[in-house]
Protein backbone atom coordinates (compact mmCIF):
# COMPACT_ATOMS: atom_id res chain seq x y z
CA UNK A 1 0.00 0.00 0.00
CA UNK A 2 1.31 3.66 -0.46
CA UNK A 3 1.15 6.41 1.58
CA UNK A 4 -0.87 9.17 0.17
CA UNK A 5 1.68 11.85 0.42
CA UNK A 6 4.41 9.65 -1.25
CA UNK A 7 1.55 9.57 -4.10
CA UNK A 8 1.61 12.72 -4.31
CA UNK A 9 4.89 13.95 -4.38
CA UNK A 10 4.99 11.38 -7.52
CA UNK A 11 2.59 12.50 -9.11
CA UNK A 12 3.76 16.06 -8.97
CA UNK A 13 3.34 17.92 -12.30
CA UNK A 14 1.36 14.82 -13.70
CA UNK A 15 -2.53 14.19 -14.45
CA UNK A 16 -4.55 13.50 -11.78
CA UNK A 17 -8.65 12.37 -11.47
CA UNK A 18 -9.74 13.59 -7.69
CA UNK A 19 -13.27 12.07 -6.79
CA UNK A 20 -14.70 14.40 -4.05
CA UNK A 21 -17.41 13.62 -1.62
CA UNK A 22 -20.33 15.61 -3.06
CA UNK A 23 -19.74 12.75 -5.94
CA UNK A 24 -17.68 15.19 -8.14
CA UNK A 25 -14.84 14.33 -10.39
CA UNK A 26 -11.85 16.79 -11.16
CA UNK A 27 -9.32 15.72 -13.86
CA UNK A 28 -6.29 17.60 -13.94
CA UNK A 29 -2.93 18.10 -13.49
CA UNK A 30 -1.57 17.98 -9.81
CA UNK A 31 0.61 21.49 -9.19
CA UNK A 32 1.30 21.70 -5.59
CA UNK A 33 -0.03 20.48 -2.51
CA UNK A 34 0.58 20.75 1.50
CA UNK A 35 0.93 18.54 4.54
CA UNK A 36 -2.79 18.75 4.89
CA UNK A 37 -3.30 17.40 1.70
CA UNK A 38 -4.62 20.45 0.43
CA UNK A 39 -3.66 20.67 -3.40
CA UNK A 40 -3.62 23.18 -6.91
CA UNK A 41 -4.44 21.25 -10.07
CA UNK A 42 -4.15 23.36 -13.12
CA UNK A 43 -6.27 23.00 -16.49
CA UNK A 44 -8.89 21.05 -14.41
CA UNK A 45 -12.16 19.28 -16.36
CA UNK A 46 -14.84 18.80 -13.58
CA UNK A 47 -17.26 15.79 -14.40
CA UNK A 48 -20.35 14.69 -12.87
CA UNK A 49 -23.67 13.11 -13.97
CA UNK A 50 -25.39 16.21 -15.14
CA UNK A 51 -22.38 18.26 -16.49
CA UNK A 52 -18.83 18.97 -18.09
CA UNK A 53 -17.06 22.19 -17.60
CA UNK A 54 -13.81 23.23 -17.55
CA UNK A 55 -12.56 25.12 -14.39
CA UNK A 56 -8.55 25.87 -15.11
CA UNK A 57 -6.84 26.20 -11.76
CA UNK A 58 -8.60 25.13 -8.54
CA UNK A 59 -7.77 25.01 -4.84
CA UNK A 60 -8.87 21.75 -3.42
CA UNK A 61 -9.31 21.13 0.07
CA UNK A 62 -8.09 17.65 1.26
CA UNK A 63 -10.94 16.83 3.38
CA UNK A 64 -12.91 17.02 0.53
CA UNK A 65 -11.29 14.33 -1.68
CA UNK A 66 -12.17 10.56 -1.15
CA UNK A 67 -9.89 8.99 -4.07
CA UNK A 68 -6.65 10.45 -6.28
CA UNK A 69 -6.02 8.45 -8.92
CA UNK A 70 -3.15 9.09 -11.05
CA UNK A 71 -3.96 8.85 -14.99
Amino acid sequence: MIMPMKMLEENLNKKVALLLKDNRTLLGVLSGFDEYMNMVLDNVEENSETLNRKLGTVIIRGSNVVRIVPV
